[in-house]
This record gives C-alpha cells, sequence and structure tokens, in this order.
C-alpha cells in the first residue's frame, strides 16, 4: 500500500501500519488512559470521536503551518458565526499563529518540508509516520498545542511530570527518529515546537534528548506484542470505563458498591 496525504488515515492503512497515535490509544499514556475497545471500535468503523473544540482549534493551527487553512475553513463553517465572523476560541488560534510568526527561530524549526509520510519496520510490524516539520540531514519537528508549557502533571508513584513525557511525546519522538534513520540513514534529533492557548500565548522549541527517547522506546518494545495480539484480535479489548466510547456502549449486569466509584468501573 502507497501512503498518500489521501489515504494516510483511513482504516486500510490504520489496519495495514502501526502508529504512534494508533499504539497511545490501545497502550495508553501517563495521561490518558487506554481503551483497547475503543481502539478497536475505531479501527473496525464501529467509533469516531467528535472532534473536540481543542482539537478542533489545533488543527486550526496545523492546517495554517501546512499551509491548507483555507481548505480547512471550508470544511468546518461551524468555526464561523452567523455573521461570518471566527468563533472566539479561533480567534485565539490566530492570535497563537501571529505570536509564533513574530519569532525567527520558532519559524526557523516550522521552516521544514510539511507533512512528510515514512514507513518503516520496527518489532517486526510496519509503522507509518507524518512529520510537521521535517528538515532533512538536520531535524524533526512536531507542532504541538497545548495549554501549558511549564505546568506540571502529578502522576502517582512517579511524581511531577513535563507534559511532553505525560501526553506520551516522547513515545512520537522515538518512533519518527527511527523510521527517519531506517529511511536516510540518519539519527535526527527531535524537537517539538509547542504553542500555548494561554491569553498571552507561550511559545517553546523542546529538544527531547535521546535519553528520554531510548527510555520510550524500551516502553514501545515491551508494549508492543500486547498492541497487536489486541490488534488482531488474539486479545479481547479491555474497556476502560470512562471515555465516551464506554459510556455509550456500556451494559449494566449488576449493581455496584460505593468502593467500585473509588476504584474504577470495568
Amino acid at each position: 500500500m502507497q501512503l498518500t496525504d489521501e489515504n494516510y488515515y483511513s482504516r486500510e492503512a490504520n489496519r495495514k501500519y502501526m502508529s504512534v497515535s494508533q499504539y497511545k490509544e490501545i497502550c495508553g499514556t501517563f495521561g490518558r488512559p487506554a481503551c483497547e475497545a475503543k481502539a478497536m471500535a475505531e479501527l473496525n468503523g464501529e467509533w469516531e470521536d467528535e472532534p473536540s473544540t481543542a482539537l478542533m482549534v489545533g488543527s486550526y493551527v496545523d492546517r495554517w503551518f501546512e499551509g491548507t487553512l483555507d481548505s480547512f475553513k471550508e470544511e468546518h463553517p461551524e468555526i464561523f458565526t452567523r455573521k461570518g465572523e471566527l468563533r472566539s476560541e479561533y480567534k485565539k488560534a490566530e492570535q497563537m499563529i501571529e505570536r509564533c510568526q513574530e519569532d525567527p527561530l520558532f519559524m526557523g524549526y516550522m521552516s521544514g518540508q510539511k507533512q512528510v509520510i515514512m514507513t518503516a519496520e520496527l518489532f517486526g510490524v510496519q509503522w507509518k509516520c507524518k512529520m510537521d516539520s521535517y528538515i532533512e540531514d538536520h531535524a524533526i519537528v512536531d507542532l504541538k498545542t497545548v495549554k501549558s508549557i511549564t505546568e506540571l502533571k502529578w502522576v502517582p508513584d512517579t511524581g511531577y511530570m513535563d507534559f511532553v513525557r505525560y501526553w506520551g511525546y516522547d513515545i512520537q519522538g522515538a518512533i519518527y527518529q527511527e523510521i527517519v534513520r531506517q529511511n536516510t540513514g540518519k539519527k535526527l534529533p527531535f524537537f517539538i515546537a509547542a504553542v500555548t492557548k494561554e491569553e498571552y500565548p507561550n511559545i517553546e522549541i523542546i529538544h527531547v534528548d535521546d535519553i528520554y527517547l531510548r527510555e520510550a522506546m524500551k516502553s514501545v518494545e515491551a508494549g508492543i506484542k500486547h498492541v497487536l495480539d489486541v490488534k488482531s484480535g488474539k486479545i479481547k479489548p479491555h474497556r476502560c470505563g470512562i471515555c465516551n466510547y464506554c459510556h455509550k456502549t456500556k451494559i449494566l449486569r449488576q449493581p455496584i458498591e460505593i468502593k467500585d466509584l473509588v476504584d474504577g468501573m470495568r
């Protein structure tokens, strides 16, 4: 299968290839519990999440950098008011874009080839990736629109954690770096170009050190067999019990106890 912009996100491509987002859906991250059942429902065309406003704002910024913002606006007339003005959330997206444009370093890292697709075999399975800014021979850059760059998240048994590892962006960096290495023979540094949705958008170019990428790759190596067993149907997918898919498809079997509200329902 030859991957293109048109079929990259298709069910056929998602069945044939593993991707970072698919891996994290099944395996989870510190910030997002895994829901194997939802991941498989999406893969089988039985479920599709409604895009949140936060996701749409991120897409707005992404599409500006891609140079396809006009088509995004045509695809999503709901981002406009009846008067034809951008809704407030997307005015914030415009402000975020303007802040990025003001900074030469930020724009320099985002000046690479856009949405470059590559594939490679890792751990006995074909993976795909699509890079926001690929600076050939120099860097892999991924654009992130985030709530905050500096806010730390508390993780039980671990302590406070930065947003990069909390949301599994180190996993993304590790996989992208290896895919590029297999395709080009060069191990490139991975950077995150982050811009926040705060009143005054904050920006940063973050180098994700190879130490973190190696740790992330080890976690993928440890988890990939289970992920593939779930994807192939060898293992019944587990339900997280807390996502929209689980709420929508829940079937009550028996009453629960008060303690179950604390322990978590499955």
